[in-house]
Protein backbone atom coordinates (compact mmCIF):
# COMPACT_ATOMS: atom_id res chain seq x y z
CA UNK A 1 0.00 0.00 0.00
CA UNK A 2 1.20 3.58 -0.49
CA UNK A 3 0.54 6.29 1.44
CA UNK A 4 2.39 9.55 1.03
CA UNK A 5 2.02 12.88 1.15
CA UNK A 6 2.79 15.26 -1.27
CA UNK A 7 4.26 18.93 -1.30
CA UNK A 8 1.50 21.71 -1.66
CA UNK A 9 2.80 22.85 -5.32
CA UNK A 10 1.38 26.38 -6.12
CA UNK A 11 -0.76 28.60 -4.35
CA UNK A 12 -4.36 27.77 -4.12
CA UNK A 13 -6.51 28.50 -7.05
CA UNK A 14 -9.78 30.88 -5.89
CA UNK A 15 -13.02 30.70 -7.63
CA UNK A 16 -14.20 34.28 -8.68
CA UNK A 17 -17.32 34.12 -9.03
CA UNK A 18 -18.62 36.93 -10.82
CA UNK A 19 -15.73 35.36 -13.98
CA UNK A 20 -17.18 31.89 -13.59
CA UNK A 21 -21.05 33.04 -13.89
CA UNK A 22 -19.69 34.90 -17.07
CA UNK A 23 -18.29 31.90 -18.17
CA UNK A 24 -21.11 29.89 -17.69
CA UNK A 25 -23.41 32.21 -20.06
CA UNK A 26 -21.06 32.73 -22.73
CA UNK A 27 -20.27 28.60 -22.79
CA UNK A 28 -24.05 28.01 -22.52
CA UNK A 29 -25.16 30.48 -25.00
CA UNK A 30 -22.96 29.82 -28.39
CA UNK A 31 -24.00 30.47 -31.53
CA UNK A 32 -28.12 29.63 -31.70
CA UNK A 33 -27.43 27.23 -28.35
CA UNK A 34 -29.77 29.83 -26.05
CA UNK A 35 -33.29 28.75 -25.82
CA UNK A 36 -34.65 32.72 -26.52
CA UNK A 37 -32.59 33.58 -29.60
CA UNK A 38 -34.45 35.47 -32.00
CA UNK A 39 -37.82 35.39 -29.96
CA UNK A 40 -38.15 39.02 -30.01
CA UNK A 41 -38.15 38.85 -34.08
CA UNK A 42 -40.33 36.24 -33.28
CA UNK A 43 -42.88 38.13 -31.47
CA UNK A 44 -42.65 41.29 -32.97
CA UNK A 45 -46.11 42.79 -33.68
CA UNK A 46 -47.74 39.78 -32.19
CA UNK A 47 -49.62 38.02 -29.26
CA UNK A 48 -48.45 35.44 -27.50
CA UNK A 49 -50.39 32.85 -28.81
CA UNK A 50 -50.87 28.75 -29.37
CA UNK A 51 -48.57 29.03 -31.98
CA UNK A 52 -45.62 31.21 -30.17
CA UNK A 53 -45.84 28.53 -27.30
CA UNK A 54 -45.30 25.70 -29.92
CA UNK A 55 -42.31 27.09 -30.91
CA UNK A 56 -41.10 27.28 -27.28
CA UNK A 57 -42.04 23.77 -26.59
CA UNK A 58 -40.01 22.72 -29.57
CA UNK A 59 -36.76 24.51 -28.23
CA UNK A 60 -36.82 23.58 -25.05
CA UNK A 61 -36.77 19.93 -26.31
CA UNK A 62 -34.40 20.30 -28.59
CA UNK A 63 -32.46 21.93 -25.90
CA UNK A 64 -32.88 18.25 -23.74
CA UNK A 65 -34.71 19.85 -21.16
CA UNK A 66 -37.08 16.42 -21.42
CA UNK A 67 -40.88 15.79 -21.38
CA UNK A 68 -41.66 16.00 -17.98
CA UNK A 69 -40.04 20.01 -17.43
CA UNK A 70 -41.23 21.07 -20.28
CA UNK A 71 -44.86 20.30 -19.86
CA UNK A 72 -44.69 21.56 -16.28
CA UNK A 73 -43.01 24.82 -18.09
CA UNK A 74 -45.81 24.69 -20.56
CA UNK A 75 -48.16 24.39 -18.36
CA UNK A 76 -47.27 27.17 -16.17
CA UNK A 77 -46.96 29.48 -19.34
CA UNK A 78 -50.33 28.63 -20.67
CA UNK A 79 -51.90 29.60 -17.79
CA UNK A 80 -50.30 32.92 -17.45
CA UNK A 81 -51.37 33.84 -21.10
CA UNK A 82 -54.85 32.79 -20.53
CA UNK A 83 -54.76 35.69 -17.76
CA UNK A 84 -53.51 38.37 -19.74
CA UNK A 85 -49.98 38.48 -17.72
CA UNK A 86 -47.61 37.75 -20.88
CA UNK A 87 -48.48 40.72 -23.43
CA UNK A 88 -44.56 40.81 -24.91
CA UNK A 89 -41.39 39.09 -25.06
CA UNK A 90 -39.85 40.57 -22.00
CA UNK A 91 -42.80 39.26 -19.75
CA UNK A 92 -42.37 35.70 -21.46
CA UNK A 93 -39.24 35.53 -21.01
CA UNK A 94 -39.33 36.78 -17.70
CA UNK A 95 -42.13 33.82 -16.83
CA UNK A 96 -39.81 31.35 -18.64
CA UNK A 97 -37.44 32.21 -16.03
CA UNK A 98 -39.00 32.23 -12.71
CA UNK A 99 -40.74 28.39 -14.11
CA UNK A 100 -36.93 27.33 -14.61
CA UNK A 101 -36.20 28.59 -11.43
CA UNK A 102 -38.82 26.81 -9.73
CA UNK A 103 -37.46 23.06 -11.13
CA UNK A 104 -34.01 24.10 -10.54
CA UNK A 105 -33.86 25.50 -6.96
CA UNK A 106 -35.04 22.51 -4.81
CA UNK A 107 -32.03 20.70 -6.07
CA UNK A 108 -29.60 23.46 -6.13
CA UNK A 109 -27.71 22.08 -2.70
CA UNK A 110 -23.94 22.49 -2.05
CA UNK A 111 -21.94 19.76 -0.43
CA UNK A 112 -21.91 20.14 2.75
CA UNK A 113 -19.13 18.36 4.66
CA UNK A 114 -19.89 17.09 8.43
CA UNK A 115 -17.30 17.44 10.77
CA UNK A 116 -19.12 14.77 12.81
CA UNK A 117 -18.00 12.41 10.20
CA UNK A 118 -13.76 12.18 10.30
CA UNK A 119 -12.93 11.70 7.69
CA UNK A 120 -15.24 12.34 5.80
CA UNK A 121 -16.12 9.75 2.88
CA UNK A 122 -17.14 11.23 -0.35
CA UNK A 123 -17.22 8.44 -3.03
CA UNK A 124 -16.94 9.37 -6.59
CA UNK A 125 -18.79 7.10 -9.32
CA UNK A 126 -19.62 7.95 -12.92
CA UNK A 127 -19.37 6.21 -16.38
CA UNK A 128 -16.05 6.35 -19.00
CA UNK A 129 -14.69 9.76 -19.77
CA UNK A 130 -17.58 11.75 -17.40
CA UNK A 131 -14.27 13.58 -15.73
CA UNK A 132 -14.77 11.95 -12.31
CA UNK A 133 -10.80 11.96 -11.57
CA UNK A 134 -10.74 16.20 -12.87
CA UNK A 135 -13.55 16.67 -10.44
CA UNK A 136 -11.85 14.80 -7.65
CA UNK A 137 -8.53 16.89 -8.15
CA UNK A 138 -10.78 19.77 -7.59
CA UNK A 139 -12.65 19.31 -5.05
CA UNK A 140 -9.55 17.66 -3.28
CA UNK A 141 -8.47 21.71 -4.19
CA UNK A 142 -11.88 23.43 -2.87
CA UNK A 143 -11.17 21.30 0.69
CA UNK A 144 -7.60 22.23 0.84
CA UNK A 145 -8.24 26.14 0.27
CA UNK A 146 -10.57 25.86 3.18
CA UNK A 147 -8.11 24.63 5.28
CA UNK A 148 -8.70 20.57 5.16
CA UNK A 149 -6.85 17.93 5.42
CA UNK A 150 -7.11 15.69 2.40
CA UNK A 151 -6.70 11.72 0.83
CA UNK A 152 -7.30 10.73 -2.46
CA UNK A 153 -7.56 6.86 -2.65
CA UNK A 154 -7.40 5.79 -6.10
CA UNK A 155 -9.69 3.16 -6.22
CA UNK A 156 -9.97 2.76 -10.44
CA UNK A 157 -7.04 0.27 -10.50
CA UNK A 158 -7.99 -0.94 -14.09
CA UNK A 159 -6.44 2.11 -16.07
CA UNK A 160 -3.02 3.00 -14.91
CA UNK A 161 -3.75 6.68 -16.26
CA UNK A 162 -6.29 7.30 -13.58
CA UNK A 163 -3.73 6.50 -11.08
CA UNK A 164 -0.96 8.51 -12.13
CA UNK A 165 -3.60 11.08 -12.88
CA UNK A 166 -4.75 11.41 -9.35
CA UNK A 167 -1.43 11.14 -7.93
CA UNK A 168 -0.56 14.67 -9.73
CA UNK A 169 -3.83 16.08 -8.43
CA UNK A 170 -2.45 15.28 -4.78
CA UNK A 171 1.07 16.88 -5.31
CA UNK A 172 -1.14 19.69 -7.08
CA UNK A 173 -3.21 20.54 -3.85
CA UNK A 174 -0.71 19.04 -1.15
CA UNK A 175 -3.29 16.05 -0.49
CA UNK A 176 -2.28 12.56 0.87
CA UNK A 177 -2.54 9.80 -1.92
CA UNK A 178 -2.95 6.20 -1.50
CA UNK A 179 -2.97 3.74 -4.10
CA UNK A 180 -1.92 -0.30 -4.68
CA UNK A 181 -0.40 -1.42 -7.58
CA UNK A 182 -2.05 -1.83 -10.89
CA UNK A 183 -4.96 -4.37 -11.24
CA UNK A 184 -5.63 -4.49 -7.34
CA UNK A 185 -9.23 -5.14 -5.80
CA UNK A 186 -10.41 -1.34 -5.54
CA UNK A 187 -12.79 -2.72 -2.14
CA UNK A 188 -8.98 -3.30 -0.54
CA UNK A 189 -7.71 -0.20 -1.86
CA UNK A 190 -10.36 1.75 -0.22
CA UNK A 191 -10.35 -0.57 2.86
CA UNK A 192 -6.66 0.59 3.59
CA UNK A 193 -7.30 4.31 2.88
CA UNK A 194 -9.61 4.61 5.02
CA UNK A 195 -8.07 3.04 7.57
CA UNK A 196 -5.18 4.92 7.48
CA UNK A 197 -7.03 8.16 6.69
CA UNK A 198 -8.50 7.18 10.61
CA UNK A 199 -5.11 6.56 12.02
CA UNK A 200 -3.78 10.15 10.53
CA UNK A 201 -7.07 11.94 11.61
CA UNK A 202 -7.82 13.20 8.06
CA UNK A 203 -10.96 15.32 7.40
CA UNK A 204 -11.61 14.49 4.01
CA UNK A 205 -11.47 11.26 1.48
CA UNK A 206 -12.16 11.46 -1.89
CA UNK A 207 -11.91 8.10 -3.43
CA UNK A 208 -12.19 7.27 -7.25
CA UNK A 209 -13.93 4.39 -9.01
CA UNK A 210 -13.52 2.64 -12.53
CA UNK A 211 -15.52 4.56 -14.92
CA UNK A 212 -18.35 1.97 -15.69
CA UNK A 213 -21.07 1.64 -17.98
CA UNK A 214 -24.35 1.86 -15.92
CA UNK A 215 -25.53 -1.00 -18.02
CA UNK A 216 -22.41 -2.97 -16.92
CA UNK A 217 -24.62 -5.34 -13.73
CA UNK A 218 -21.04 -7.03 -12.35
CA UNK A 219 -19.62 -3.51 -12.67
CA UNK A 220 -22.14 -1.84 -10.73
CA UNK A 221 -22.40 -5.18 -8.10
CA UNK A 222 -18.32 -4.00 -7.79
CA UNK A 223 -19.38 -0.51 -6.53
CA UNK A 224 -21.81 -2.26 -4.49
CA UNK A 225 -18.76 -3.85 -2.95
CA UNK A 226 -16.59 -1.06 -2.60
CA UNK A 227 -19.51 0.85 -0.67
CA UNK A 228 -20.04 -2.43 1.58
CA UNK A 229 -15.94 -2.37 2.30
CA UNK A 230 -16.04 1.13 3.58
CA UNK A 231 -18.58 0.74 6.09
CA UNK A 232 -16.82 -2.34 7.67
CA UNK A 233 -14.56 0.70 8.64
CA UNK A 234 -17.22 3.07 9.22
CA UNK A 235 -20.43 1.77 9.37
CA UNK A 236 -21.81 5.56 8.19
CA UNK A 237 -19.59 5.96 5.06
CA UNK A 238 -19.41 6.51 2.62
CA UNK A 239 -21.07 10.08 3.43
CA UNK A 240 -21.41 11.46 -0.20
CA UNK A 241 -21.53 8.99 -3.36
CA UNK A 242 -21.10 11.93 -5.98
CA UNK A 243 -22.08 10.65 -9.27
CA UNK A 244 -20.38 12.68 -11.98
CA UNK A 245 -22.37 12.92 -15.35
CA UNK A 246 -21.21 14.12 -18.58
CA UNK A 247 -23.73 17.05 -19.88
CA UNK A 248 -22.85 15.82 -23.41
CA UNK A 249 -24.20 12.88 -22.73
CA UNK A 250 -28.14 14.34 -22.73
CA UNK A 251 -31.06 12.28 -22.05
CA UNK A 252 -28.60 9.24 -21.40
CA UNK A 253 -27.57 11.02 -18.13
CA UNK A 254 -30.66 10.15 -17.05
CA UNK A 255 -30.41 6.73 -17.17
CA UNK A 256 -27.08 6.74 -16.32
CA UNK A 257 -28.39 8.34 -12.66
CA UNK A 258 -31.25 6.28 -12.48
CA UNK A 259 -28.80 2.87 -12.45
CA UNK A 260 -26.01 4.64 -10.14
CA UNK A 261 -29.00 5.92 -7.99
CA UNK A 262 -30.23 2.22 -7.74
CA UNK A 263 -27.16 0.33 -7.08
CA UNK A 264 -25.20 2.91 -4.76
CA UNK A 265 -27.87 5.43 -3.38
CA UNK A 266 -26.07 8.33 -5.10
CA UNK A 267 -26.66 11.75 -2.55
CA UNK A 268 -25.39 14.37 -5.31
CA UNK A 269 -24.27 15.04 -8.69
CA UNK A 270 -21.51 16.67 -10.67
CA UNK A 271 -22.26 17.64 -14.25
CA UNK A 272 -19.63 18.43 -15.97
CA UNK A 273 -18.37 19.34 -19.68
CA UNK A 274 -21.03 22.10 -20.05
CA UNK A 275 -18.67 24.27 -22.28
CA UNK A 276 -19.39 21.23 -24.98
CA UNK A 277 -22.84 20.95 -25.31
CA UNK A 278 -25.32 23.41 -26.80
CA UNK A 279 -28.29 21.50 -24.93
CA UNK A 280 -27.63 22.93 -21.25
CA UNK A 281 -31.45 21.96 -20.63
CA UNK A 282 -30.15 18.64 -19.63
CA UNK A 283 -29.73 19.92 -16.14
CA UNK A 284 -33.56 20.78 -15.94
CA UNK A 285 -34.67 16.80 -16.92
CA UNK A 286 -32.59 15.98 -14.13
CA UNK A 287 -33.61 17.83 -11.61
CA UNK A 288 -37.75 17.64 -12.68
CA UNK A 289 -37.41 14.05 -12.85
CA UNK A 290 -34.87 12.62 -10.23
CA UNK A 291 -34.87 15.14 -7.67
CA UNK A 292 -31.27 14.24 -6.76
CA UNK A 293 -29.45 17.65 -5.17
CA UNK A 294 -27.21 18.82 -7.67
CA UNK A 295 -23.59 20.23 -6.00
CA UNK A 296 -21.30 21.06 -8.59
CA UNK A 297 -21.22 22.09 -12.30
CA UNK A 298 -18.21 21.87 -14.54
CA UNK A 299 -17.53 24.28 -17.58
CA UNK A 300 -13.77 23.73 -18.25
CA UNK A 301 -10.67 22.13 -17.37
CA UNK A 302 -9.25 25.16 -14.68
CA UNK A 303 -10.06 25.32 -11.24
CA UNK A 304 -11.71 28.45 -11.48
CA UNK A 305 -14.47 26.13 -14.30
CA UNK A 306 -16.04 24.88 -11.27
CA UNK A 307 -18.68 25.83 -9.05
CA UNK A 308 -21.61 25.50 -6.84
CA UNK A 309 -24.74 25.11 -8.87
CA UNK A 310 -26.54 28.36 -8.34
CA UNK A 311 -30.47 28.02 -9.94
CA UNK A 312 -30.60 31.76 -10.54
CA UNK A 313 -27.58 31.90 -12.23
CA UNK A 314 -27.95 28.64 -14.52
CA UNK A 315 -31.76 30.08 -15.66
CA UNK A 316 -30.04 33.18 -16.24
CA UNK A 317 -27.26 31.71 -18.39
CA UNK A 318 -29.88 29.19 -20.35
CA UNK A 319 -31.83 32.77 -21.12
CA UNK A 320 -29.55 35.30 -21.42
CA UNK A 321 -27.39 36.24 -24.30
CA UNK A 322 -23.42 35.43 -24.05
CA UNK A 323 -21.57 38.23 -22.08
CA UNK A 324 -19.45 40.64 -23.74
CA UNK A 325 -16.06 40.89 -21.93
Amino acid sequence: MMFRRAPTSDAPESEARPGFLRRLRNRLNRGDSWLTTDLGELLRGRQIDAEILEELETRLLSADVGVEATTRILEDLRRRVARRELTDADALIAALRASIVEILAPVAQPLVIDPQHRPFVILVVGVNGSGKTTTIGKLARRCRDAGMSVVLAAGDTFRAAAVEQLKVWAERTGSDFAAQAAGADPGAVVFDALQGALARGTQVMLADTAGRLHSQSHLMEELKKVRRVLQRVDASAPHEVLLVLDANQGQNALAQARQFSAAVAVTGLVLTKLDGTAKGGIVLAIAQTLKIPIRYIGIGESAEDFGEFDAEAYADALLAPPARS
